[in-house]
């Protein structure tokens, strides 16, 4: 008994040295959450930039739970053109890890409703063309208008308080389960657009 206390006590001390908080987002000043995400090297070589919306710290503790699903992540959009390429899924690593490229033409408020995941992140990037997509913190939602879907992993709901933000090719999004999210909007005219969405699963 005595040997097994000093063995959990030895693994406690350790796990507070600086090596061991060292990939652990959860407990990084913002300072150094800052410095490892504006260094981009996250991004695995894509050069397109992700907006100012994107949550640091969900992101990096994300990261660096499954760093190989977001280093494929990054490297289908660096070394493909969405531009170019077929309409469809694309497996790119099973169940953890997919991504859809879709046209579309942009929506008006009264067509589209909030979402939100609980199975996976979403990166989603608007390849050409021009839209809104509104956002709002889950803990913001006002009413669940369609209930959760297992096996899409999509509910929809309403928001207290409507932001929208302007999605074009210059940047990309992220969209974790506490971001409720309404994309496809028009920006001002309907207009059509061509996206990618790649899916990145949470456990």
């Amino acid at each position: 008994m005595k040997n097994t206390l000093i063995s959990i006590m030895v693994l406690l001390s350790f796990s507070g040295l600086p090596g061991c908080r060292e990939k652990d987002p959860s407990a990084w000043s913002s300072s150094k959450l800052d410095k490892w995400f504006e260094k981009g090297e996250w991004l695995n070589g894509w050069h397109i930039k992700p907006d100012a919306s994107v949550n640091r710290r969900e992101l990096a503790v994300s990261y660096f739970r499954h760093r190989e699903r977001w280093d494929k992540a990054f490297a289908f959009l660096r070394d493909n053109d969405p531009a170019s390429m077929e309409l469809k899924r694309y497996d790119l690593d099973g169940k953890n890890l997919y991504a859809t490229v879709s046209e579309y033409v942009s929506k008006d408020d009264s067509a589209a409703l909030y979402e939100a995941h609980r199975e996976y992140i979403d990166i989603q990037y608007v390849v050409s063309g021009r839209e809104l997509i509104g956002i709002a913190p889950l803990n913001d939602v006002r009413e669940i208008i369609v209930p959760y879907d297992e096996e899409n992993d999509i509910e929809f709901m309403t928001v207290n308080q409507i932001k929208n933000l302007t999605a074009t090719p210059g940047r990309f999004f992220l969209f974790f389960p506490s971001d409720v999210h309404r994309p496809g909007l028009k920006d001002g005219e309907n207009a059509a657009v061509r996206k990618v969405v790649v899916k990145v699963k949470i456990n």
